[in-house]
């Protein structure tokens, strides 16, 4: 019984994590503006995407251009004024990585839509290719399955963990930063009061008030 519950809940960890790591967007595009997404991937991960156009109604084929861009900003894909394409990577720096959509074939006022078929990691892998080289079927093959996302999860959770220390450290030096900075003003707020109070005792002593 607790096998049973123990599989359960790494299927349903599996699962939860496959999930966020590939799946199909719909971006609605036209002439006045640029559509992006973006996805928050550690290092050495394989990202693999497709995008293309979905013909409904239109009279002229409407083309698109694409651009991703790493966190460093350094251009991973480019294409322009295409009905389909697609883009491999695998990432260097941990980060932001953007893809940008955007078509200036379409007249005023008309939208077509993009689909676009993101994904990452474990679900970026071929596993029919790596079955047959493997020569694994079955069982087997699901076990390196788990294997895999367990090492992703794991490797995920490091990736979070260390972010979470870098945004504690960003968070005490900022603190450190806004305390000495209201030191600072209350110091220069009592020297300017002391200043004024002394510049008008010294205008009653001319002015023989005191």
């Amino acid at each position: 019984m607790g096998q049973c519950r123990a599989g359960a809940a790494v299927a349903a960890v599996t699962l939860w994590w496959l999930t966020g790591c590939a799946g199909a967007v719909w971006l609605e595009l036209a002439t006045t503006a640029i559509k992006c997404i973006s996805e928050d991937i550690q290092s050495n991960v394989v990202v693999m995407a497709d995008y293309s156009i979905l013909f409904e109604e239109h009279p002229i084929r409407p083309k698109v251009s694409a651009k991703v861009t790493s966190p460093l900003g350094d251009v991973l894909h480019h294409a322009d004024k295409v009905s389909h394409g697609q883009f491999a990577f695998t990432t260097v720096e941990s980060g932001s990585y953007l893809a940008c959509f955007w078509t200036e074939t379409l007249e005023k006022g008309m939208v077509v839509n993009l689909n676009l078929d993101w994904r990452t990691g474990i679900a970026a892998k071929d596993w029919d290719s790596i079955a047959k080289k493997e020569k694994l079927d079955g069982v087997a093959l699901e076990l390196v399955k788990l294997e895999v996302a367990a090492k992703a999860i794991h490797e995920n959770l490091l990736y979070l963990k260390l972010k979470e220390a870098d945004l504690r450290d960003l968070s005490e030096w900022t603190q450190v930063k806004i305390t000495w900075l209201s030191v600072i003003c209350l110091a220069i707020c009592i020297g300017v009061s002391i200043l004024q109070l002394w510049r008008l005792k010294q205008f009653f002593r001319k002015n023989k008030l005191i």
